[in-house]
Parts: structure tokens; sequence; C-alpha cells
């Protein structure tokens, strides 16, 4: 493992600690405000300064990543789940009637959902499922999806045209056989890899939704709706908005390190 690789792996590990367990790192409330302490500079008794009610920043930015992180993860298991779907009906067929016409119709479908920007699609499902935590992830799971979708569907694809697919079929294997017993197992390996890689994406999305409103609301501990409360007062409170901006550059760049040193083991491009 490279050093960058085990640093990225620590800083991971600690955030997962912080999302599991936030009173170990900050024993105290996230929600209790404190007027008298409003706009505190960071000092020793709060670390990375206080907001506007005299909440500590460190403690709502350990206390927040459980909720950032679970949206990242259900987020990216509704984009893989989605896409493994998608991606299976699409490329496992031989090429023949239905199977031509399951690939036509979910290669139109991603091609018109590749036409948008992942974050302007999740923009448009929570314009019909309306702003809160769920829609959100919600909302960035459907977005990722055709992506995974179209590497499954390459997968699939590659594994059905192997020598050991076409011998199982040629001795009479029924389809779900040799879907679960051959080409998922070989198909999807990547993919949990790409997943990793995905999770930070889905962290910055989640939090783009949060600081545009349409997230977890306020007071929650949430890293994206922290930067949108902190841009009112920037000018005068600057660590309100650039802590929990850390976090999110964080552990998105950590999740990416992590997802790449995998891939470039398993041999994923």
């Amino acid at each position: 493992m490279r050093p960058v690789e085990a640093v990225a792996a620590v800083v991971l590990a600690v955030i997962v600690v912080a999302a599991v367990a936030p009173g170990l790192l900050a024993p105290g409330d996230p929600l209790a405000v404190s007027p008298a302490d409003a706009f505190g500079a960071p000092s020793l008794a709060h670390p990375l300064g206080t907001d506007e009610s005299g909440r500590g920043i460190w403690t709502r930015i350990v206390h927040g990543a459980g909720a950032s992180l679970t949206i990242g993860a259900v987020a990216t298991l509704i984009g893989t789940g989605l896409g493994v779907l998608l991606g299976v009906a699409a490329g496992f067929g031989d090429g023949r009637w239905p199977g031509r016409a399951a690939d036509a119709g979910v290669s139109r479908l991603l091609e018109v959902l590749f036409a948008l920007p992942g974050l302007l699609l999740a923009l448009v499902v929570i314009a019909f499922t309306g702003p809160g935590a769920v829609p959100a992830t919600l909302a960035v799971g459907l977005a990722t999806a055709p992506g995974y979708a179209r590497i499954v569907r390459t997968q699939v694809r590659r594994v059905r045209r192997s020598a050991m697919v076409e011998a199982a079929v040629v001795l009479g294997r029924r389809p779900s056989t040799v879907l679960l017993r051959h080409v998922l197992p070989n198909a999807l390996a990547p993919v949990v890899v790409l997943a990793t890689l995905g999770l930070g994406q889905a962290v910055v999305w989640a939090s783009s939704l949060s600081y545009l409103g349409l997230g977890s609301p306020p007071p929650a501990p949430e890293w994206g709706a922290m930067l949108s409360a902190g841009r009112t007062y920037v000018q005068v409170a600057w660590w309100m908005t650039v802590f929990p901006g850390l976090a999110v550059v964080v552990t998105a760049a950590a999740s990416t390190i992590v997802g790449r040193g995998l891939a470039r083991r398993g041999g994923t491009s």
C-alpha cells in the first residue's frame, strides 16, 4: 500500500468512527446552544470555533459525519443496486429477442439520463419528491445509477461471451444458474471497487443538495446544512464555512484515494 493510500485509509477510518460513535471524538451535544459563545473564533475550548448560536463547530462536524456518510452510503447502494438491475437486463441477452429489445431499451434510457448532469438529475428528482434527507438520498442514488448501469452492462457482456459461460450454456445450464453462478460473481467485482469511488461523489452531491436547502433541514449537524448556514456570516466567522467544507473535501478525497488503490490492485481501469 502506498503511503498516500495508507493515510487516506486512516482518515476514512476516523470518519467512520465519527459516524458510528461520535461521542468518542466529541462528547458534547451538537444541538446545545450557548448565545454567550456565539461566533467564537477557534480556541482551546472550541478548536474549530462556534456558530451563530454558540454551538461548537468541531462537535457538529463530528456528529454530522453520521448523517453525511449515511446519505452517501445509502445513495451509493441505491445507485449500484439499480445500476446492476439495468446493466444485467441490458447485457445478459444473447443478441436475440427479447434480449436485444431489453438492451436497446435500457441503452436508450441511459443515453437520456446521461444527457443531464448528475446533480441536475438529482434536482429533477427532488422537484417531484420534495426536499428532505430521504428524498435527497433517493435523488443522489438515482442520479448515480446510470454510470453504474453502463459499467455493469459492459462487464456482463464481456463475461457473457467468455468460454466459461458458453460452456455452461452448451451443457444446458438454466439461464438463472448461469447468471448467478458464473456471470454476476465475475462481472460485479469491479463495480464493488468503483462504488468506493462513488461514495465520495455521493457525499459531495448530498452536501450540495443540503447546501441548497433541499437536504437535511437546520439545525441538523449535517455538513451541507452547516455550509449553508455559515455562508451568511462568512465575512465575520469564516470558520463556520471553511471547516465543514474541509470535512466534505477530505471525505471525498479519502474515499477516492482508497477506491483508486483498490481499483489498481484489482486491475480495474
